[in-house]
């Protein structure tokens, strides 16, 4: 009878170690497509959330509530305050704040929202708040703030008679609510004709550099910013 011939123990240890590394090859190569795809959607979420936040911070600007003897706007140097509607315009008006502070060890780009507002007594309080908030926030100050990206350092500037100025210079009247000028009836400054928005995004995300954002107050561009 005829023998018939199997695999020798060396044919079979070659075949099981080619396996091994083409198992190993299309593992690496699977984790590479994961790690790919996980960097991809991480980056497009950081893209996501900065658009959004600019998008906030047009709606905040676009919305500006400018009442008798109150400012709608001020920066001073540290965070920006702004008054806008409520929501719901029968509950009042909020207090906006925008500020970039250190959140565990990293530079962050922060919105802060007071509660709606319907007395001028909660309209200074809200405003004094958003200053604290920007500086040393307590428990109740952090739980109405929002982390909209990392964030080295920003800049606001003013365009105001033909030219962007500093809002701290005396081309940039700082435009506050003041306690004393309310009671005693005092006009208010004029919100400014734009703002420019310059931040300096951190190297290692999705956008990285400098980034400029104009706005235009919308009844003197025609609704176009």
């Amino acid at each position: 009878m005829r023998r018939q011939r199997g695999f020798t123990l060396i044919e079979l240890l070659v075949a099981i170690s080619i396996m091994a590394v083409m198992a190993v090859l299309s593992w690496r190569g699977l984790d590479g497509m994961t790690r790919a795809q996980a960097q991809t959607r991480q980056r497009a979420d950081e893209v996501l959330t900065l658009q959004a936040g600019l998008d906030q911070w047009t709606d905040d600007l676009n919305a500006l509530m400018q009442l008798p003897q109150v400012n709608a706007l001020d920066w001073d140097g540290r965070v920006l305050r702004m008054t806008r509607p409520a929501p719901n315009v029968s509950d009042g008006m909020l207090v906006v704040a925008w500020s970039r502070r250190d959140v565990n060890g990293t530079g962050q780009w922060l919105r802060w929202q007071s509660p709606p507002l319907r007395t001028r007594g909660d309209l200074a309080n809200a405003w004094a708040e958003a200053t604290l908030w920007a500086q040393n926030p307590g428990d109740e100050e952090k739980k109405r703030e929002v982390a909209i990206t990392p964030l080295l350092d920003w800049q606001i500037f003013y365009f105001r008679s033909d030219a962007w100025t500093n809002p701290l210079s005396s081309n940039g009247t700082s435009m506050a609510v003041n306690p004393v000028a309310l009671a005693q009836g005092a006009p208010n400054a004029s919100a400014p004709d734009g703002v420019r928005l310059v931040l300096t995004l951190p190297p290692g995300q999705a956008l990285s550099g400098t980034l400029t954002r104009d706005w235009v107050r919308p009844t003197l561009g025609g609704n176009k910013s």
